[in-house]
């Protein structure tokens, strides 16, 4: 699976529940924090940190209806399990935040 980035903007699939308002929000702004985690483990070259948030991401962003930003976790998971360089990961890693830089509630 290839993504690509566009200047889209991508909403939860649960956008219009009420129910899940404040919750997604919450999803929504811990984000970064998730992505900083995520940069500071592989500028450390702590792959298994990377893989291990990435694979978080990857099951919670699915949970709060946001599956782009899952499927673009999971590239970087795979990426990390597979041994792929370290070039390889960094790439997908910033596709991921390219994606999740679309990221609304």
């Amino acid at each position: 699976m290839r993504l690509t980035p566009d200047d889209t903007t991508l909403r939860s699939e649960f956008a219009d529940d009420p129910d899940m308002a404040g919750i997604v929000a919450l999803f929504v702004r811990e984000l970064p924090q998730r992505l900083a985690a995520m940069h500071a483990a592989l500028s450390a070259n702590d792959l298994e940190q990377v893989r291990v948030l990435a694979h978080q991401l990857k099951g919670a962003a699915g949970g709060y209806g946001y599956p782009k930003l899952g499927e673009a976790a999971a590239l970087v998971d795979h990426a990390v399990k597979e041994g792929q360089q370290v070039n390889v990961i960094r790439s997908r890693v910033g596709m991921l935040a390219a994606v999740a830089a679309r990221i609304r509630p």
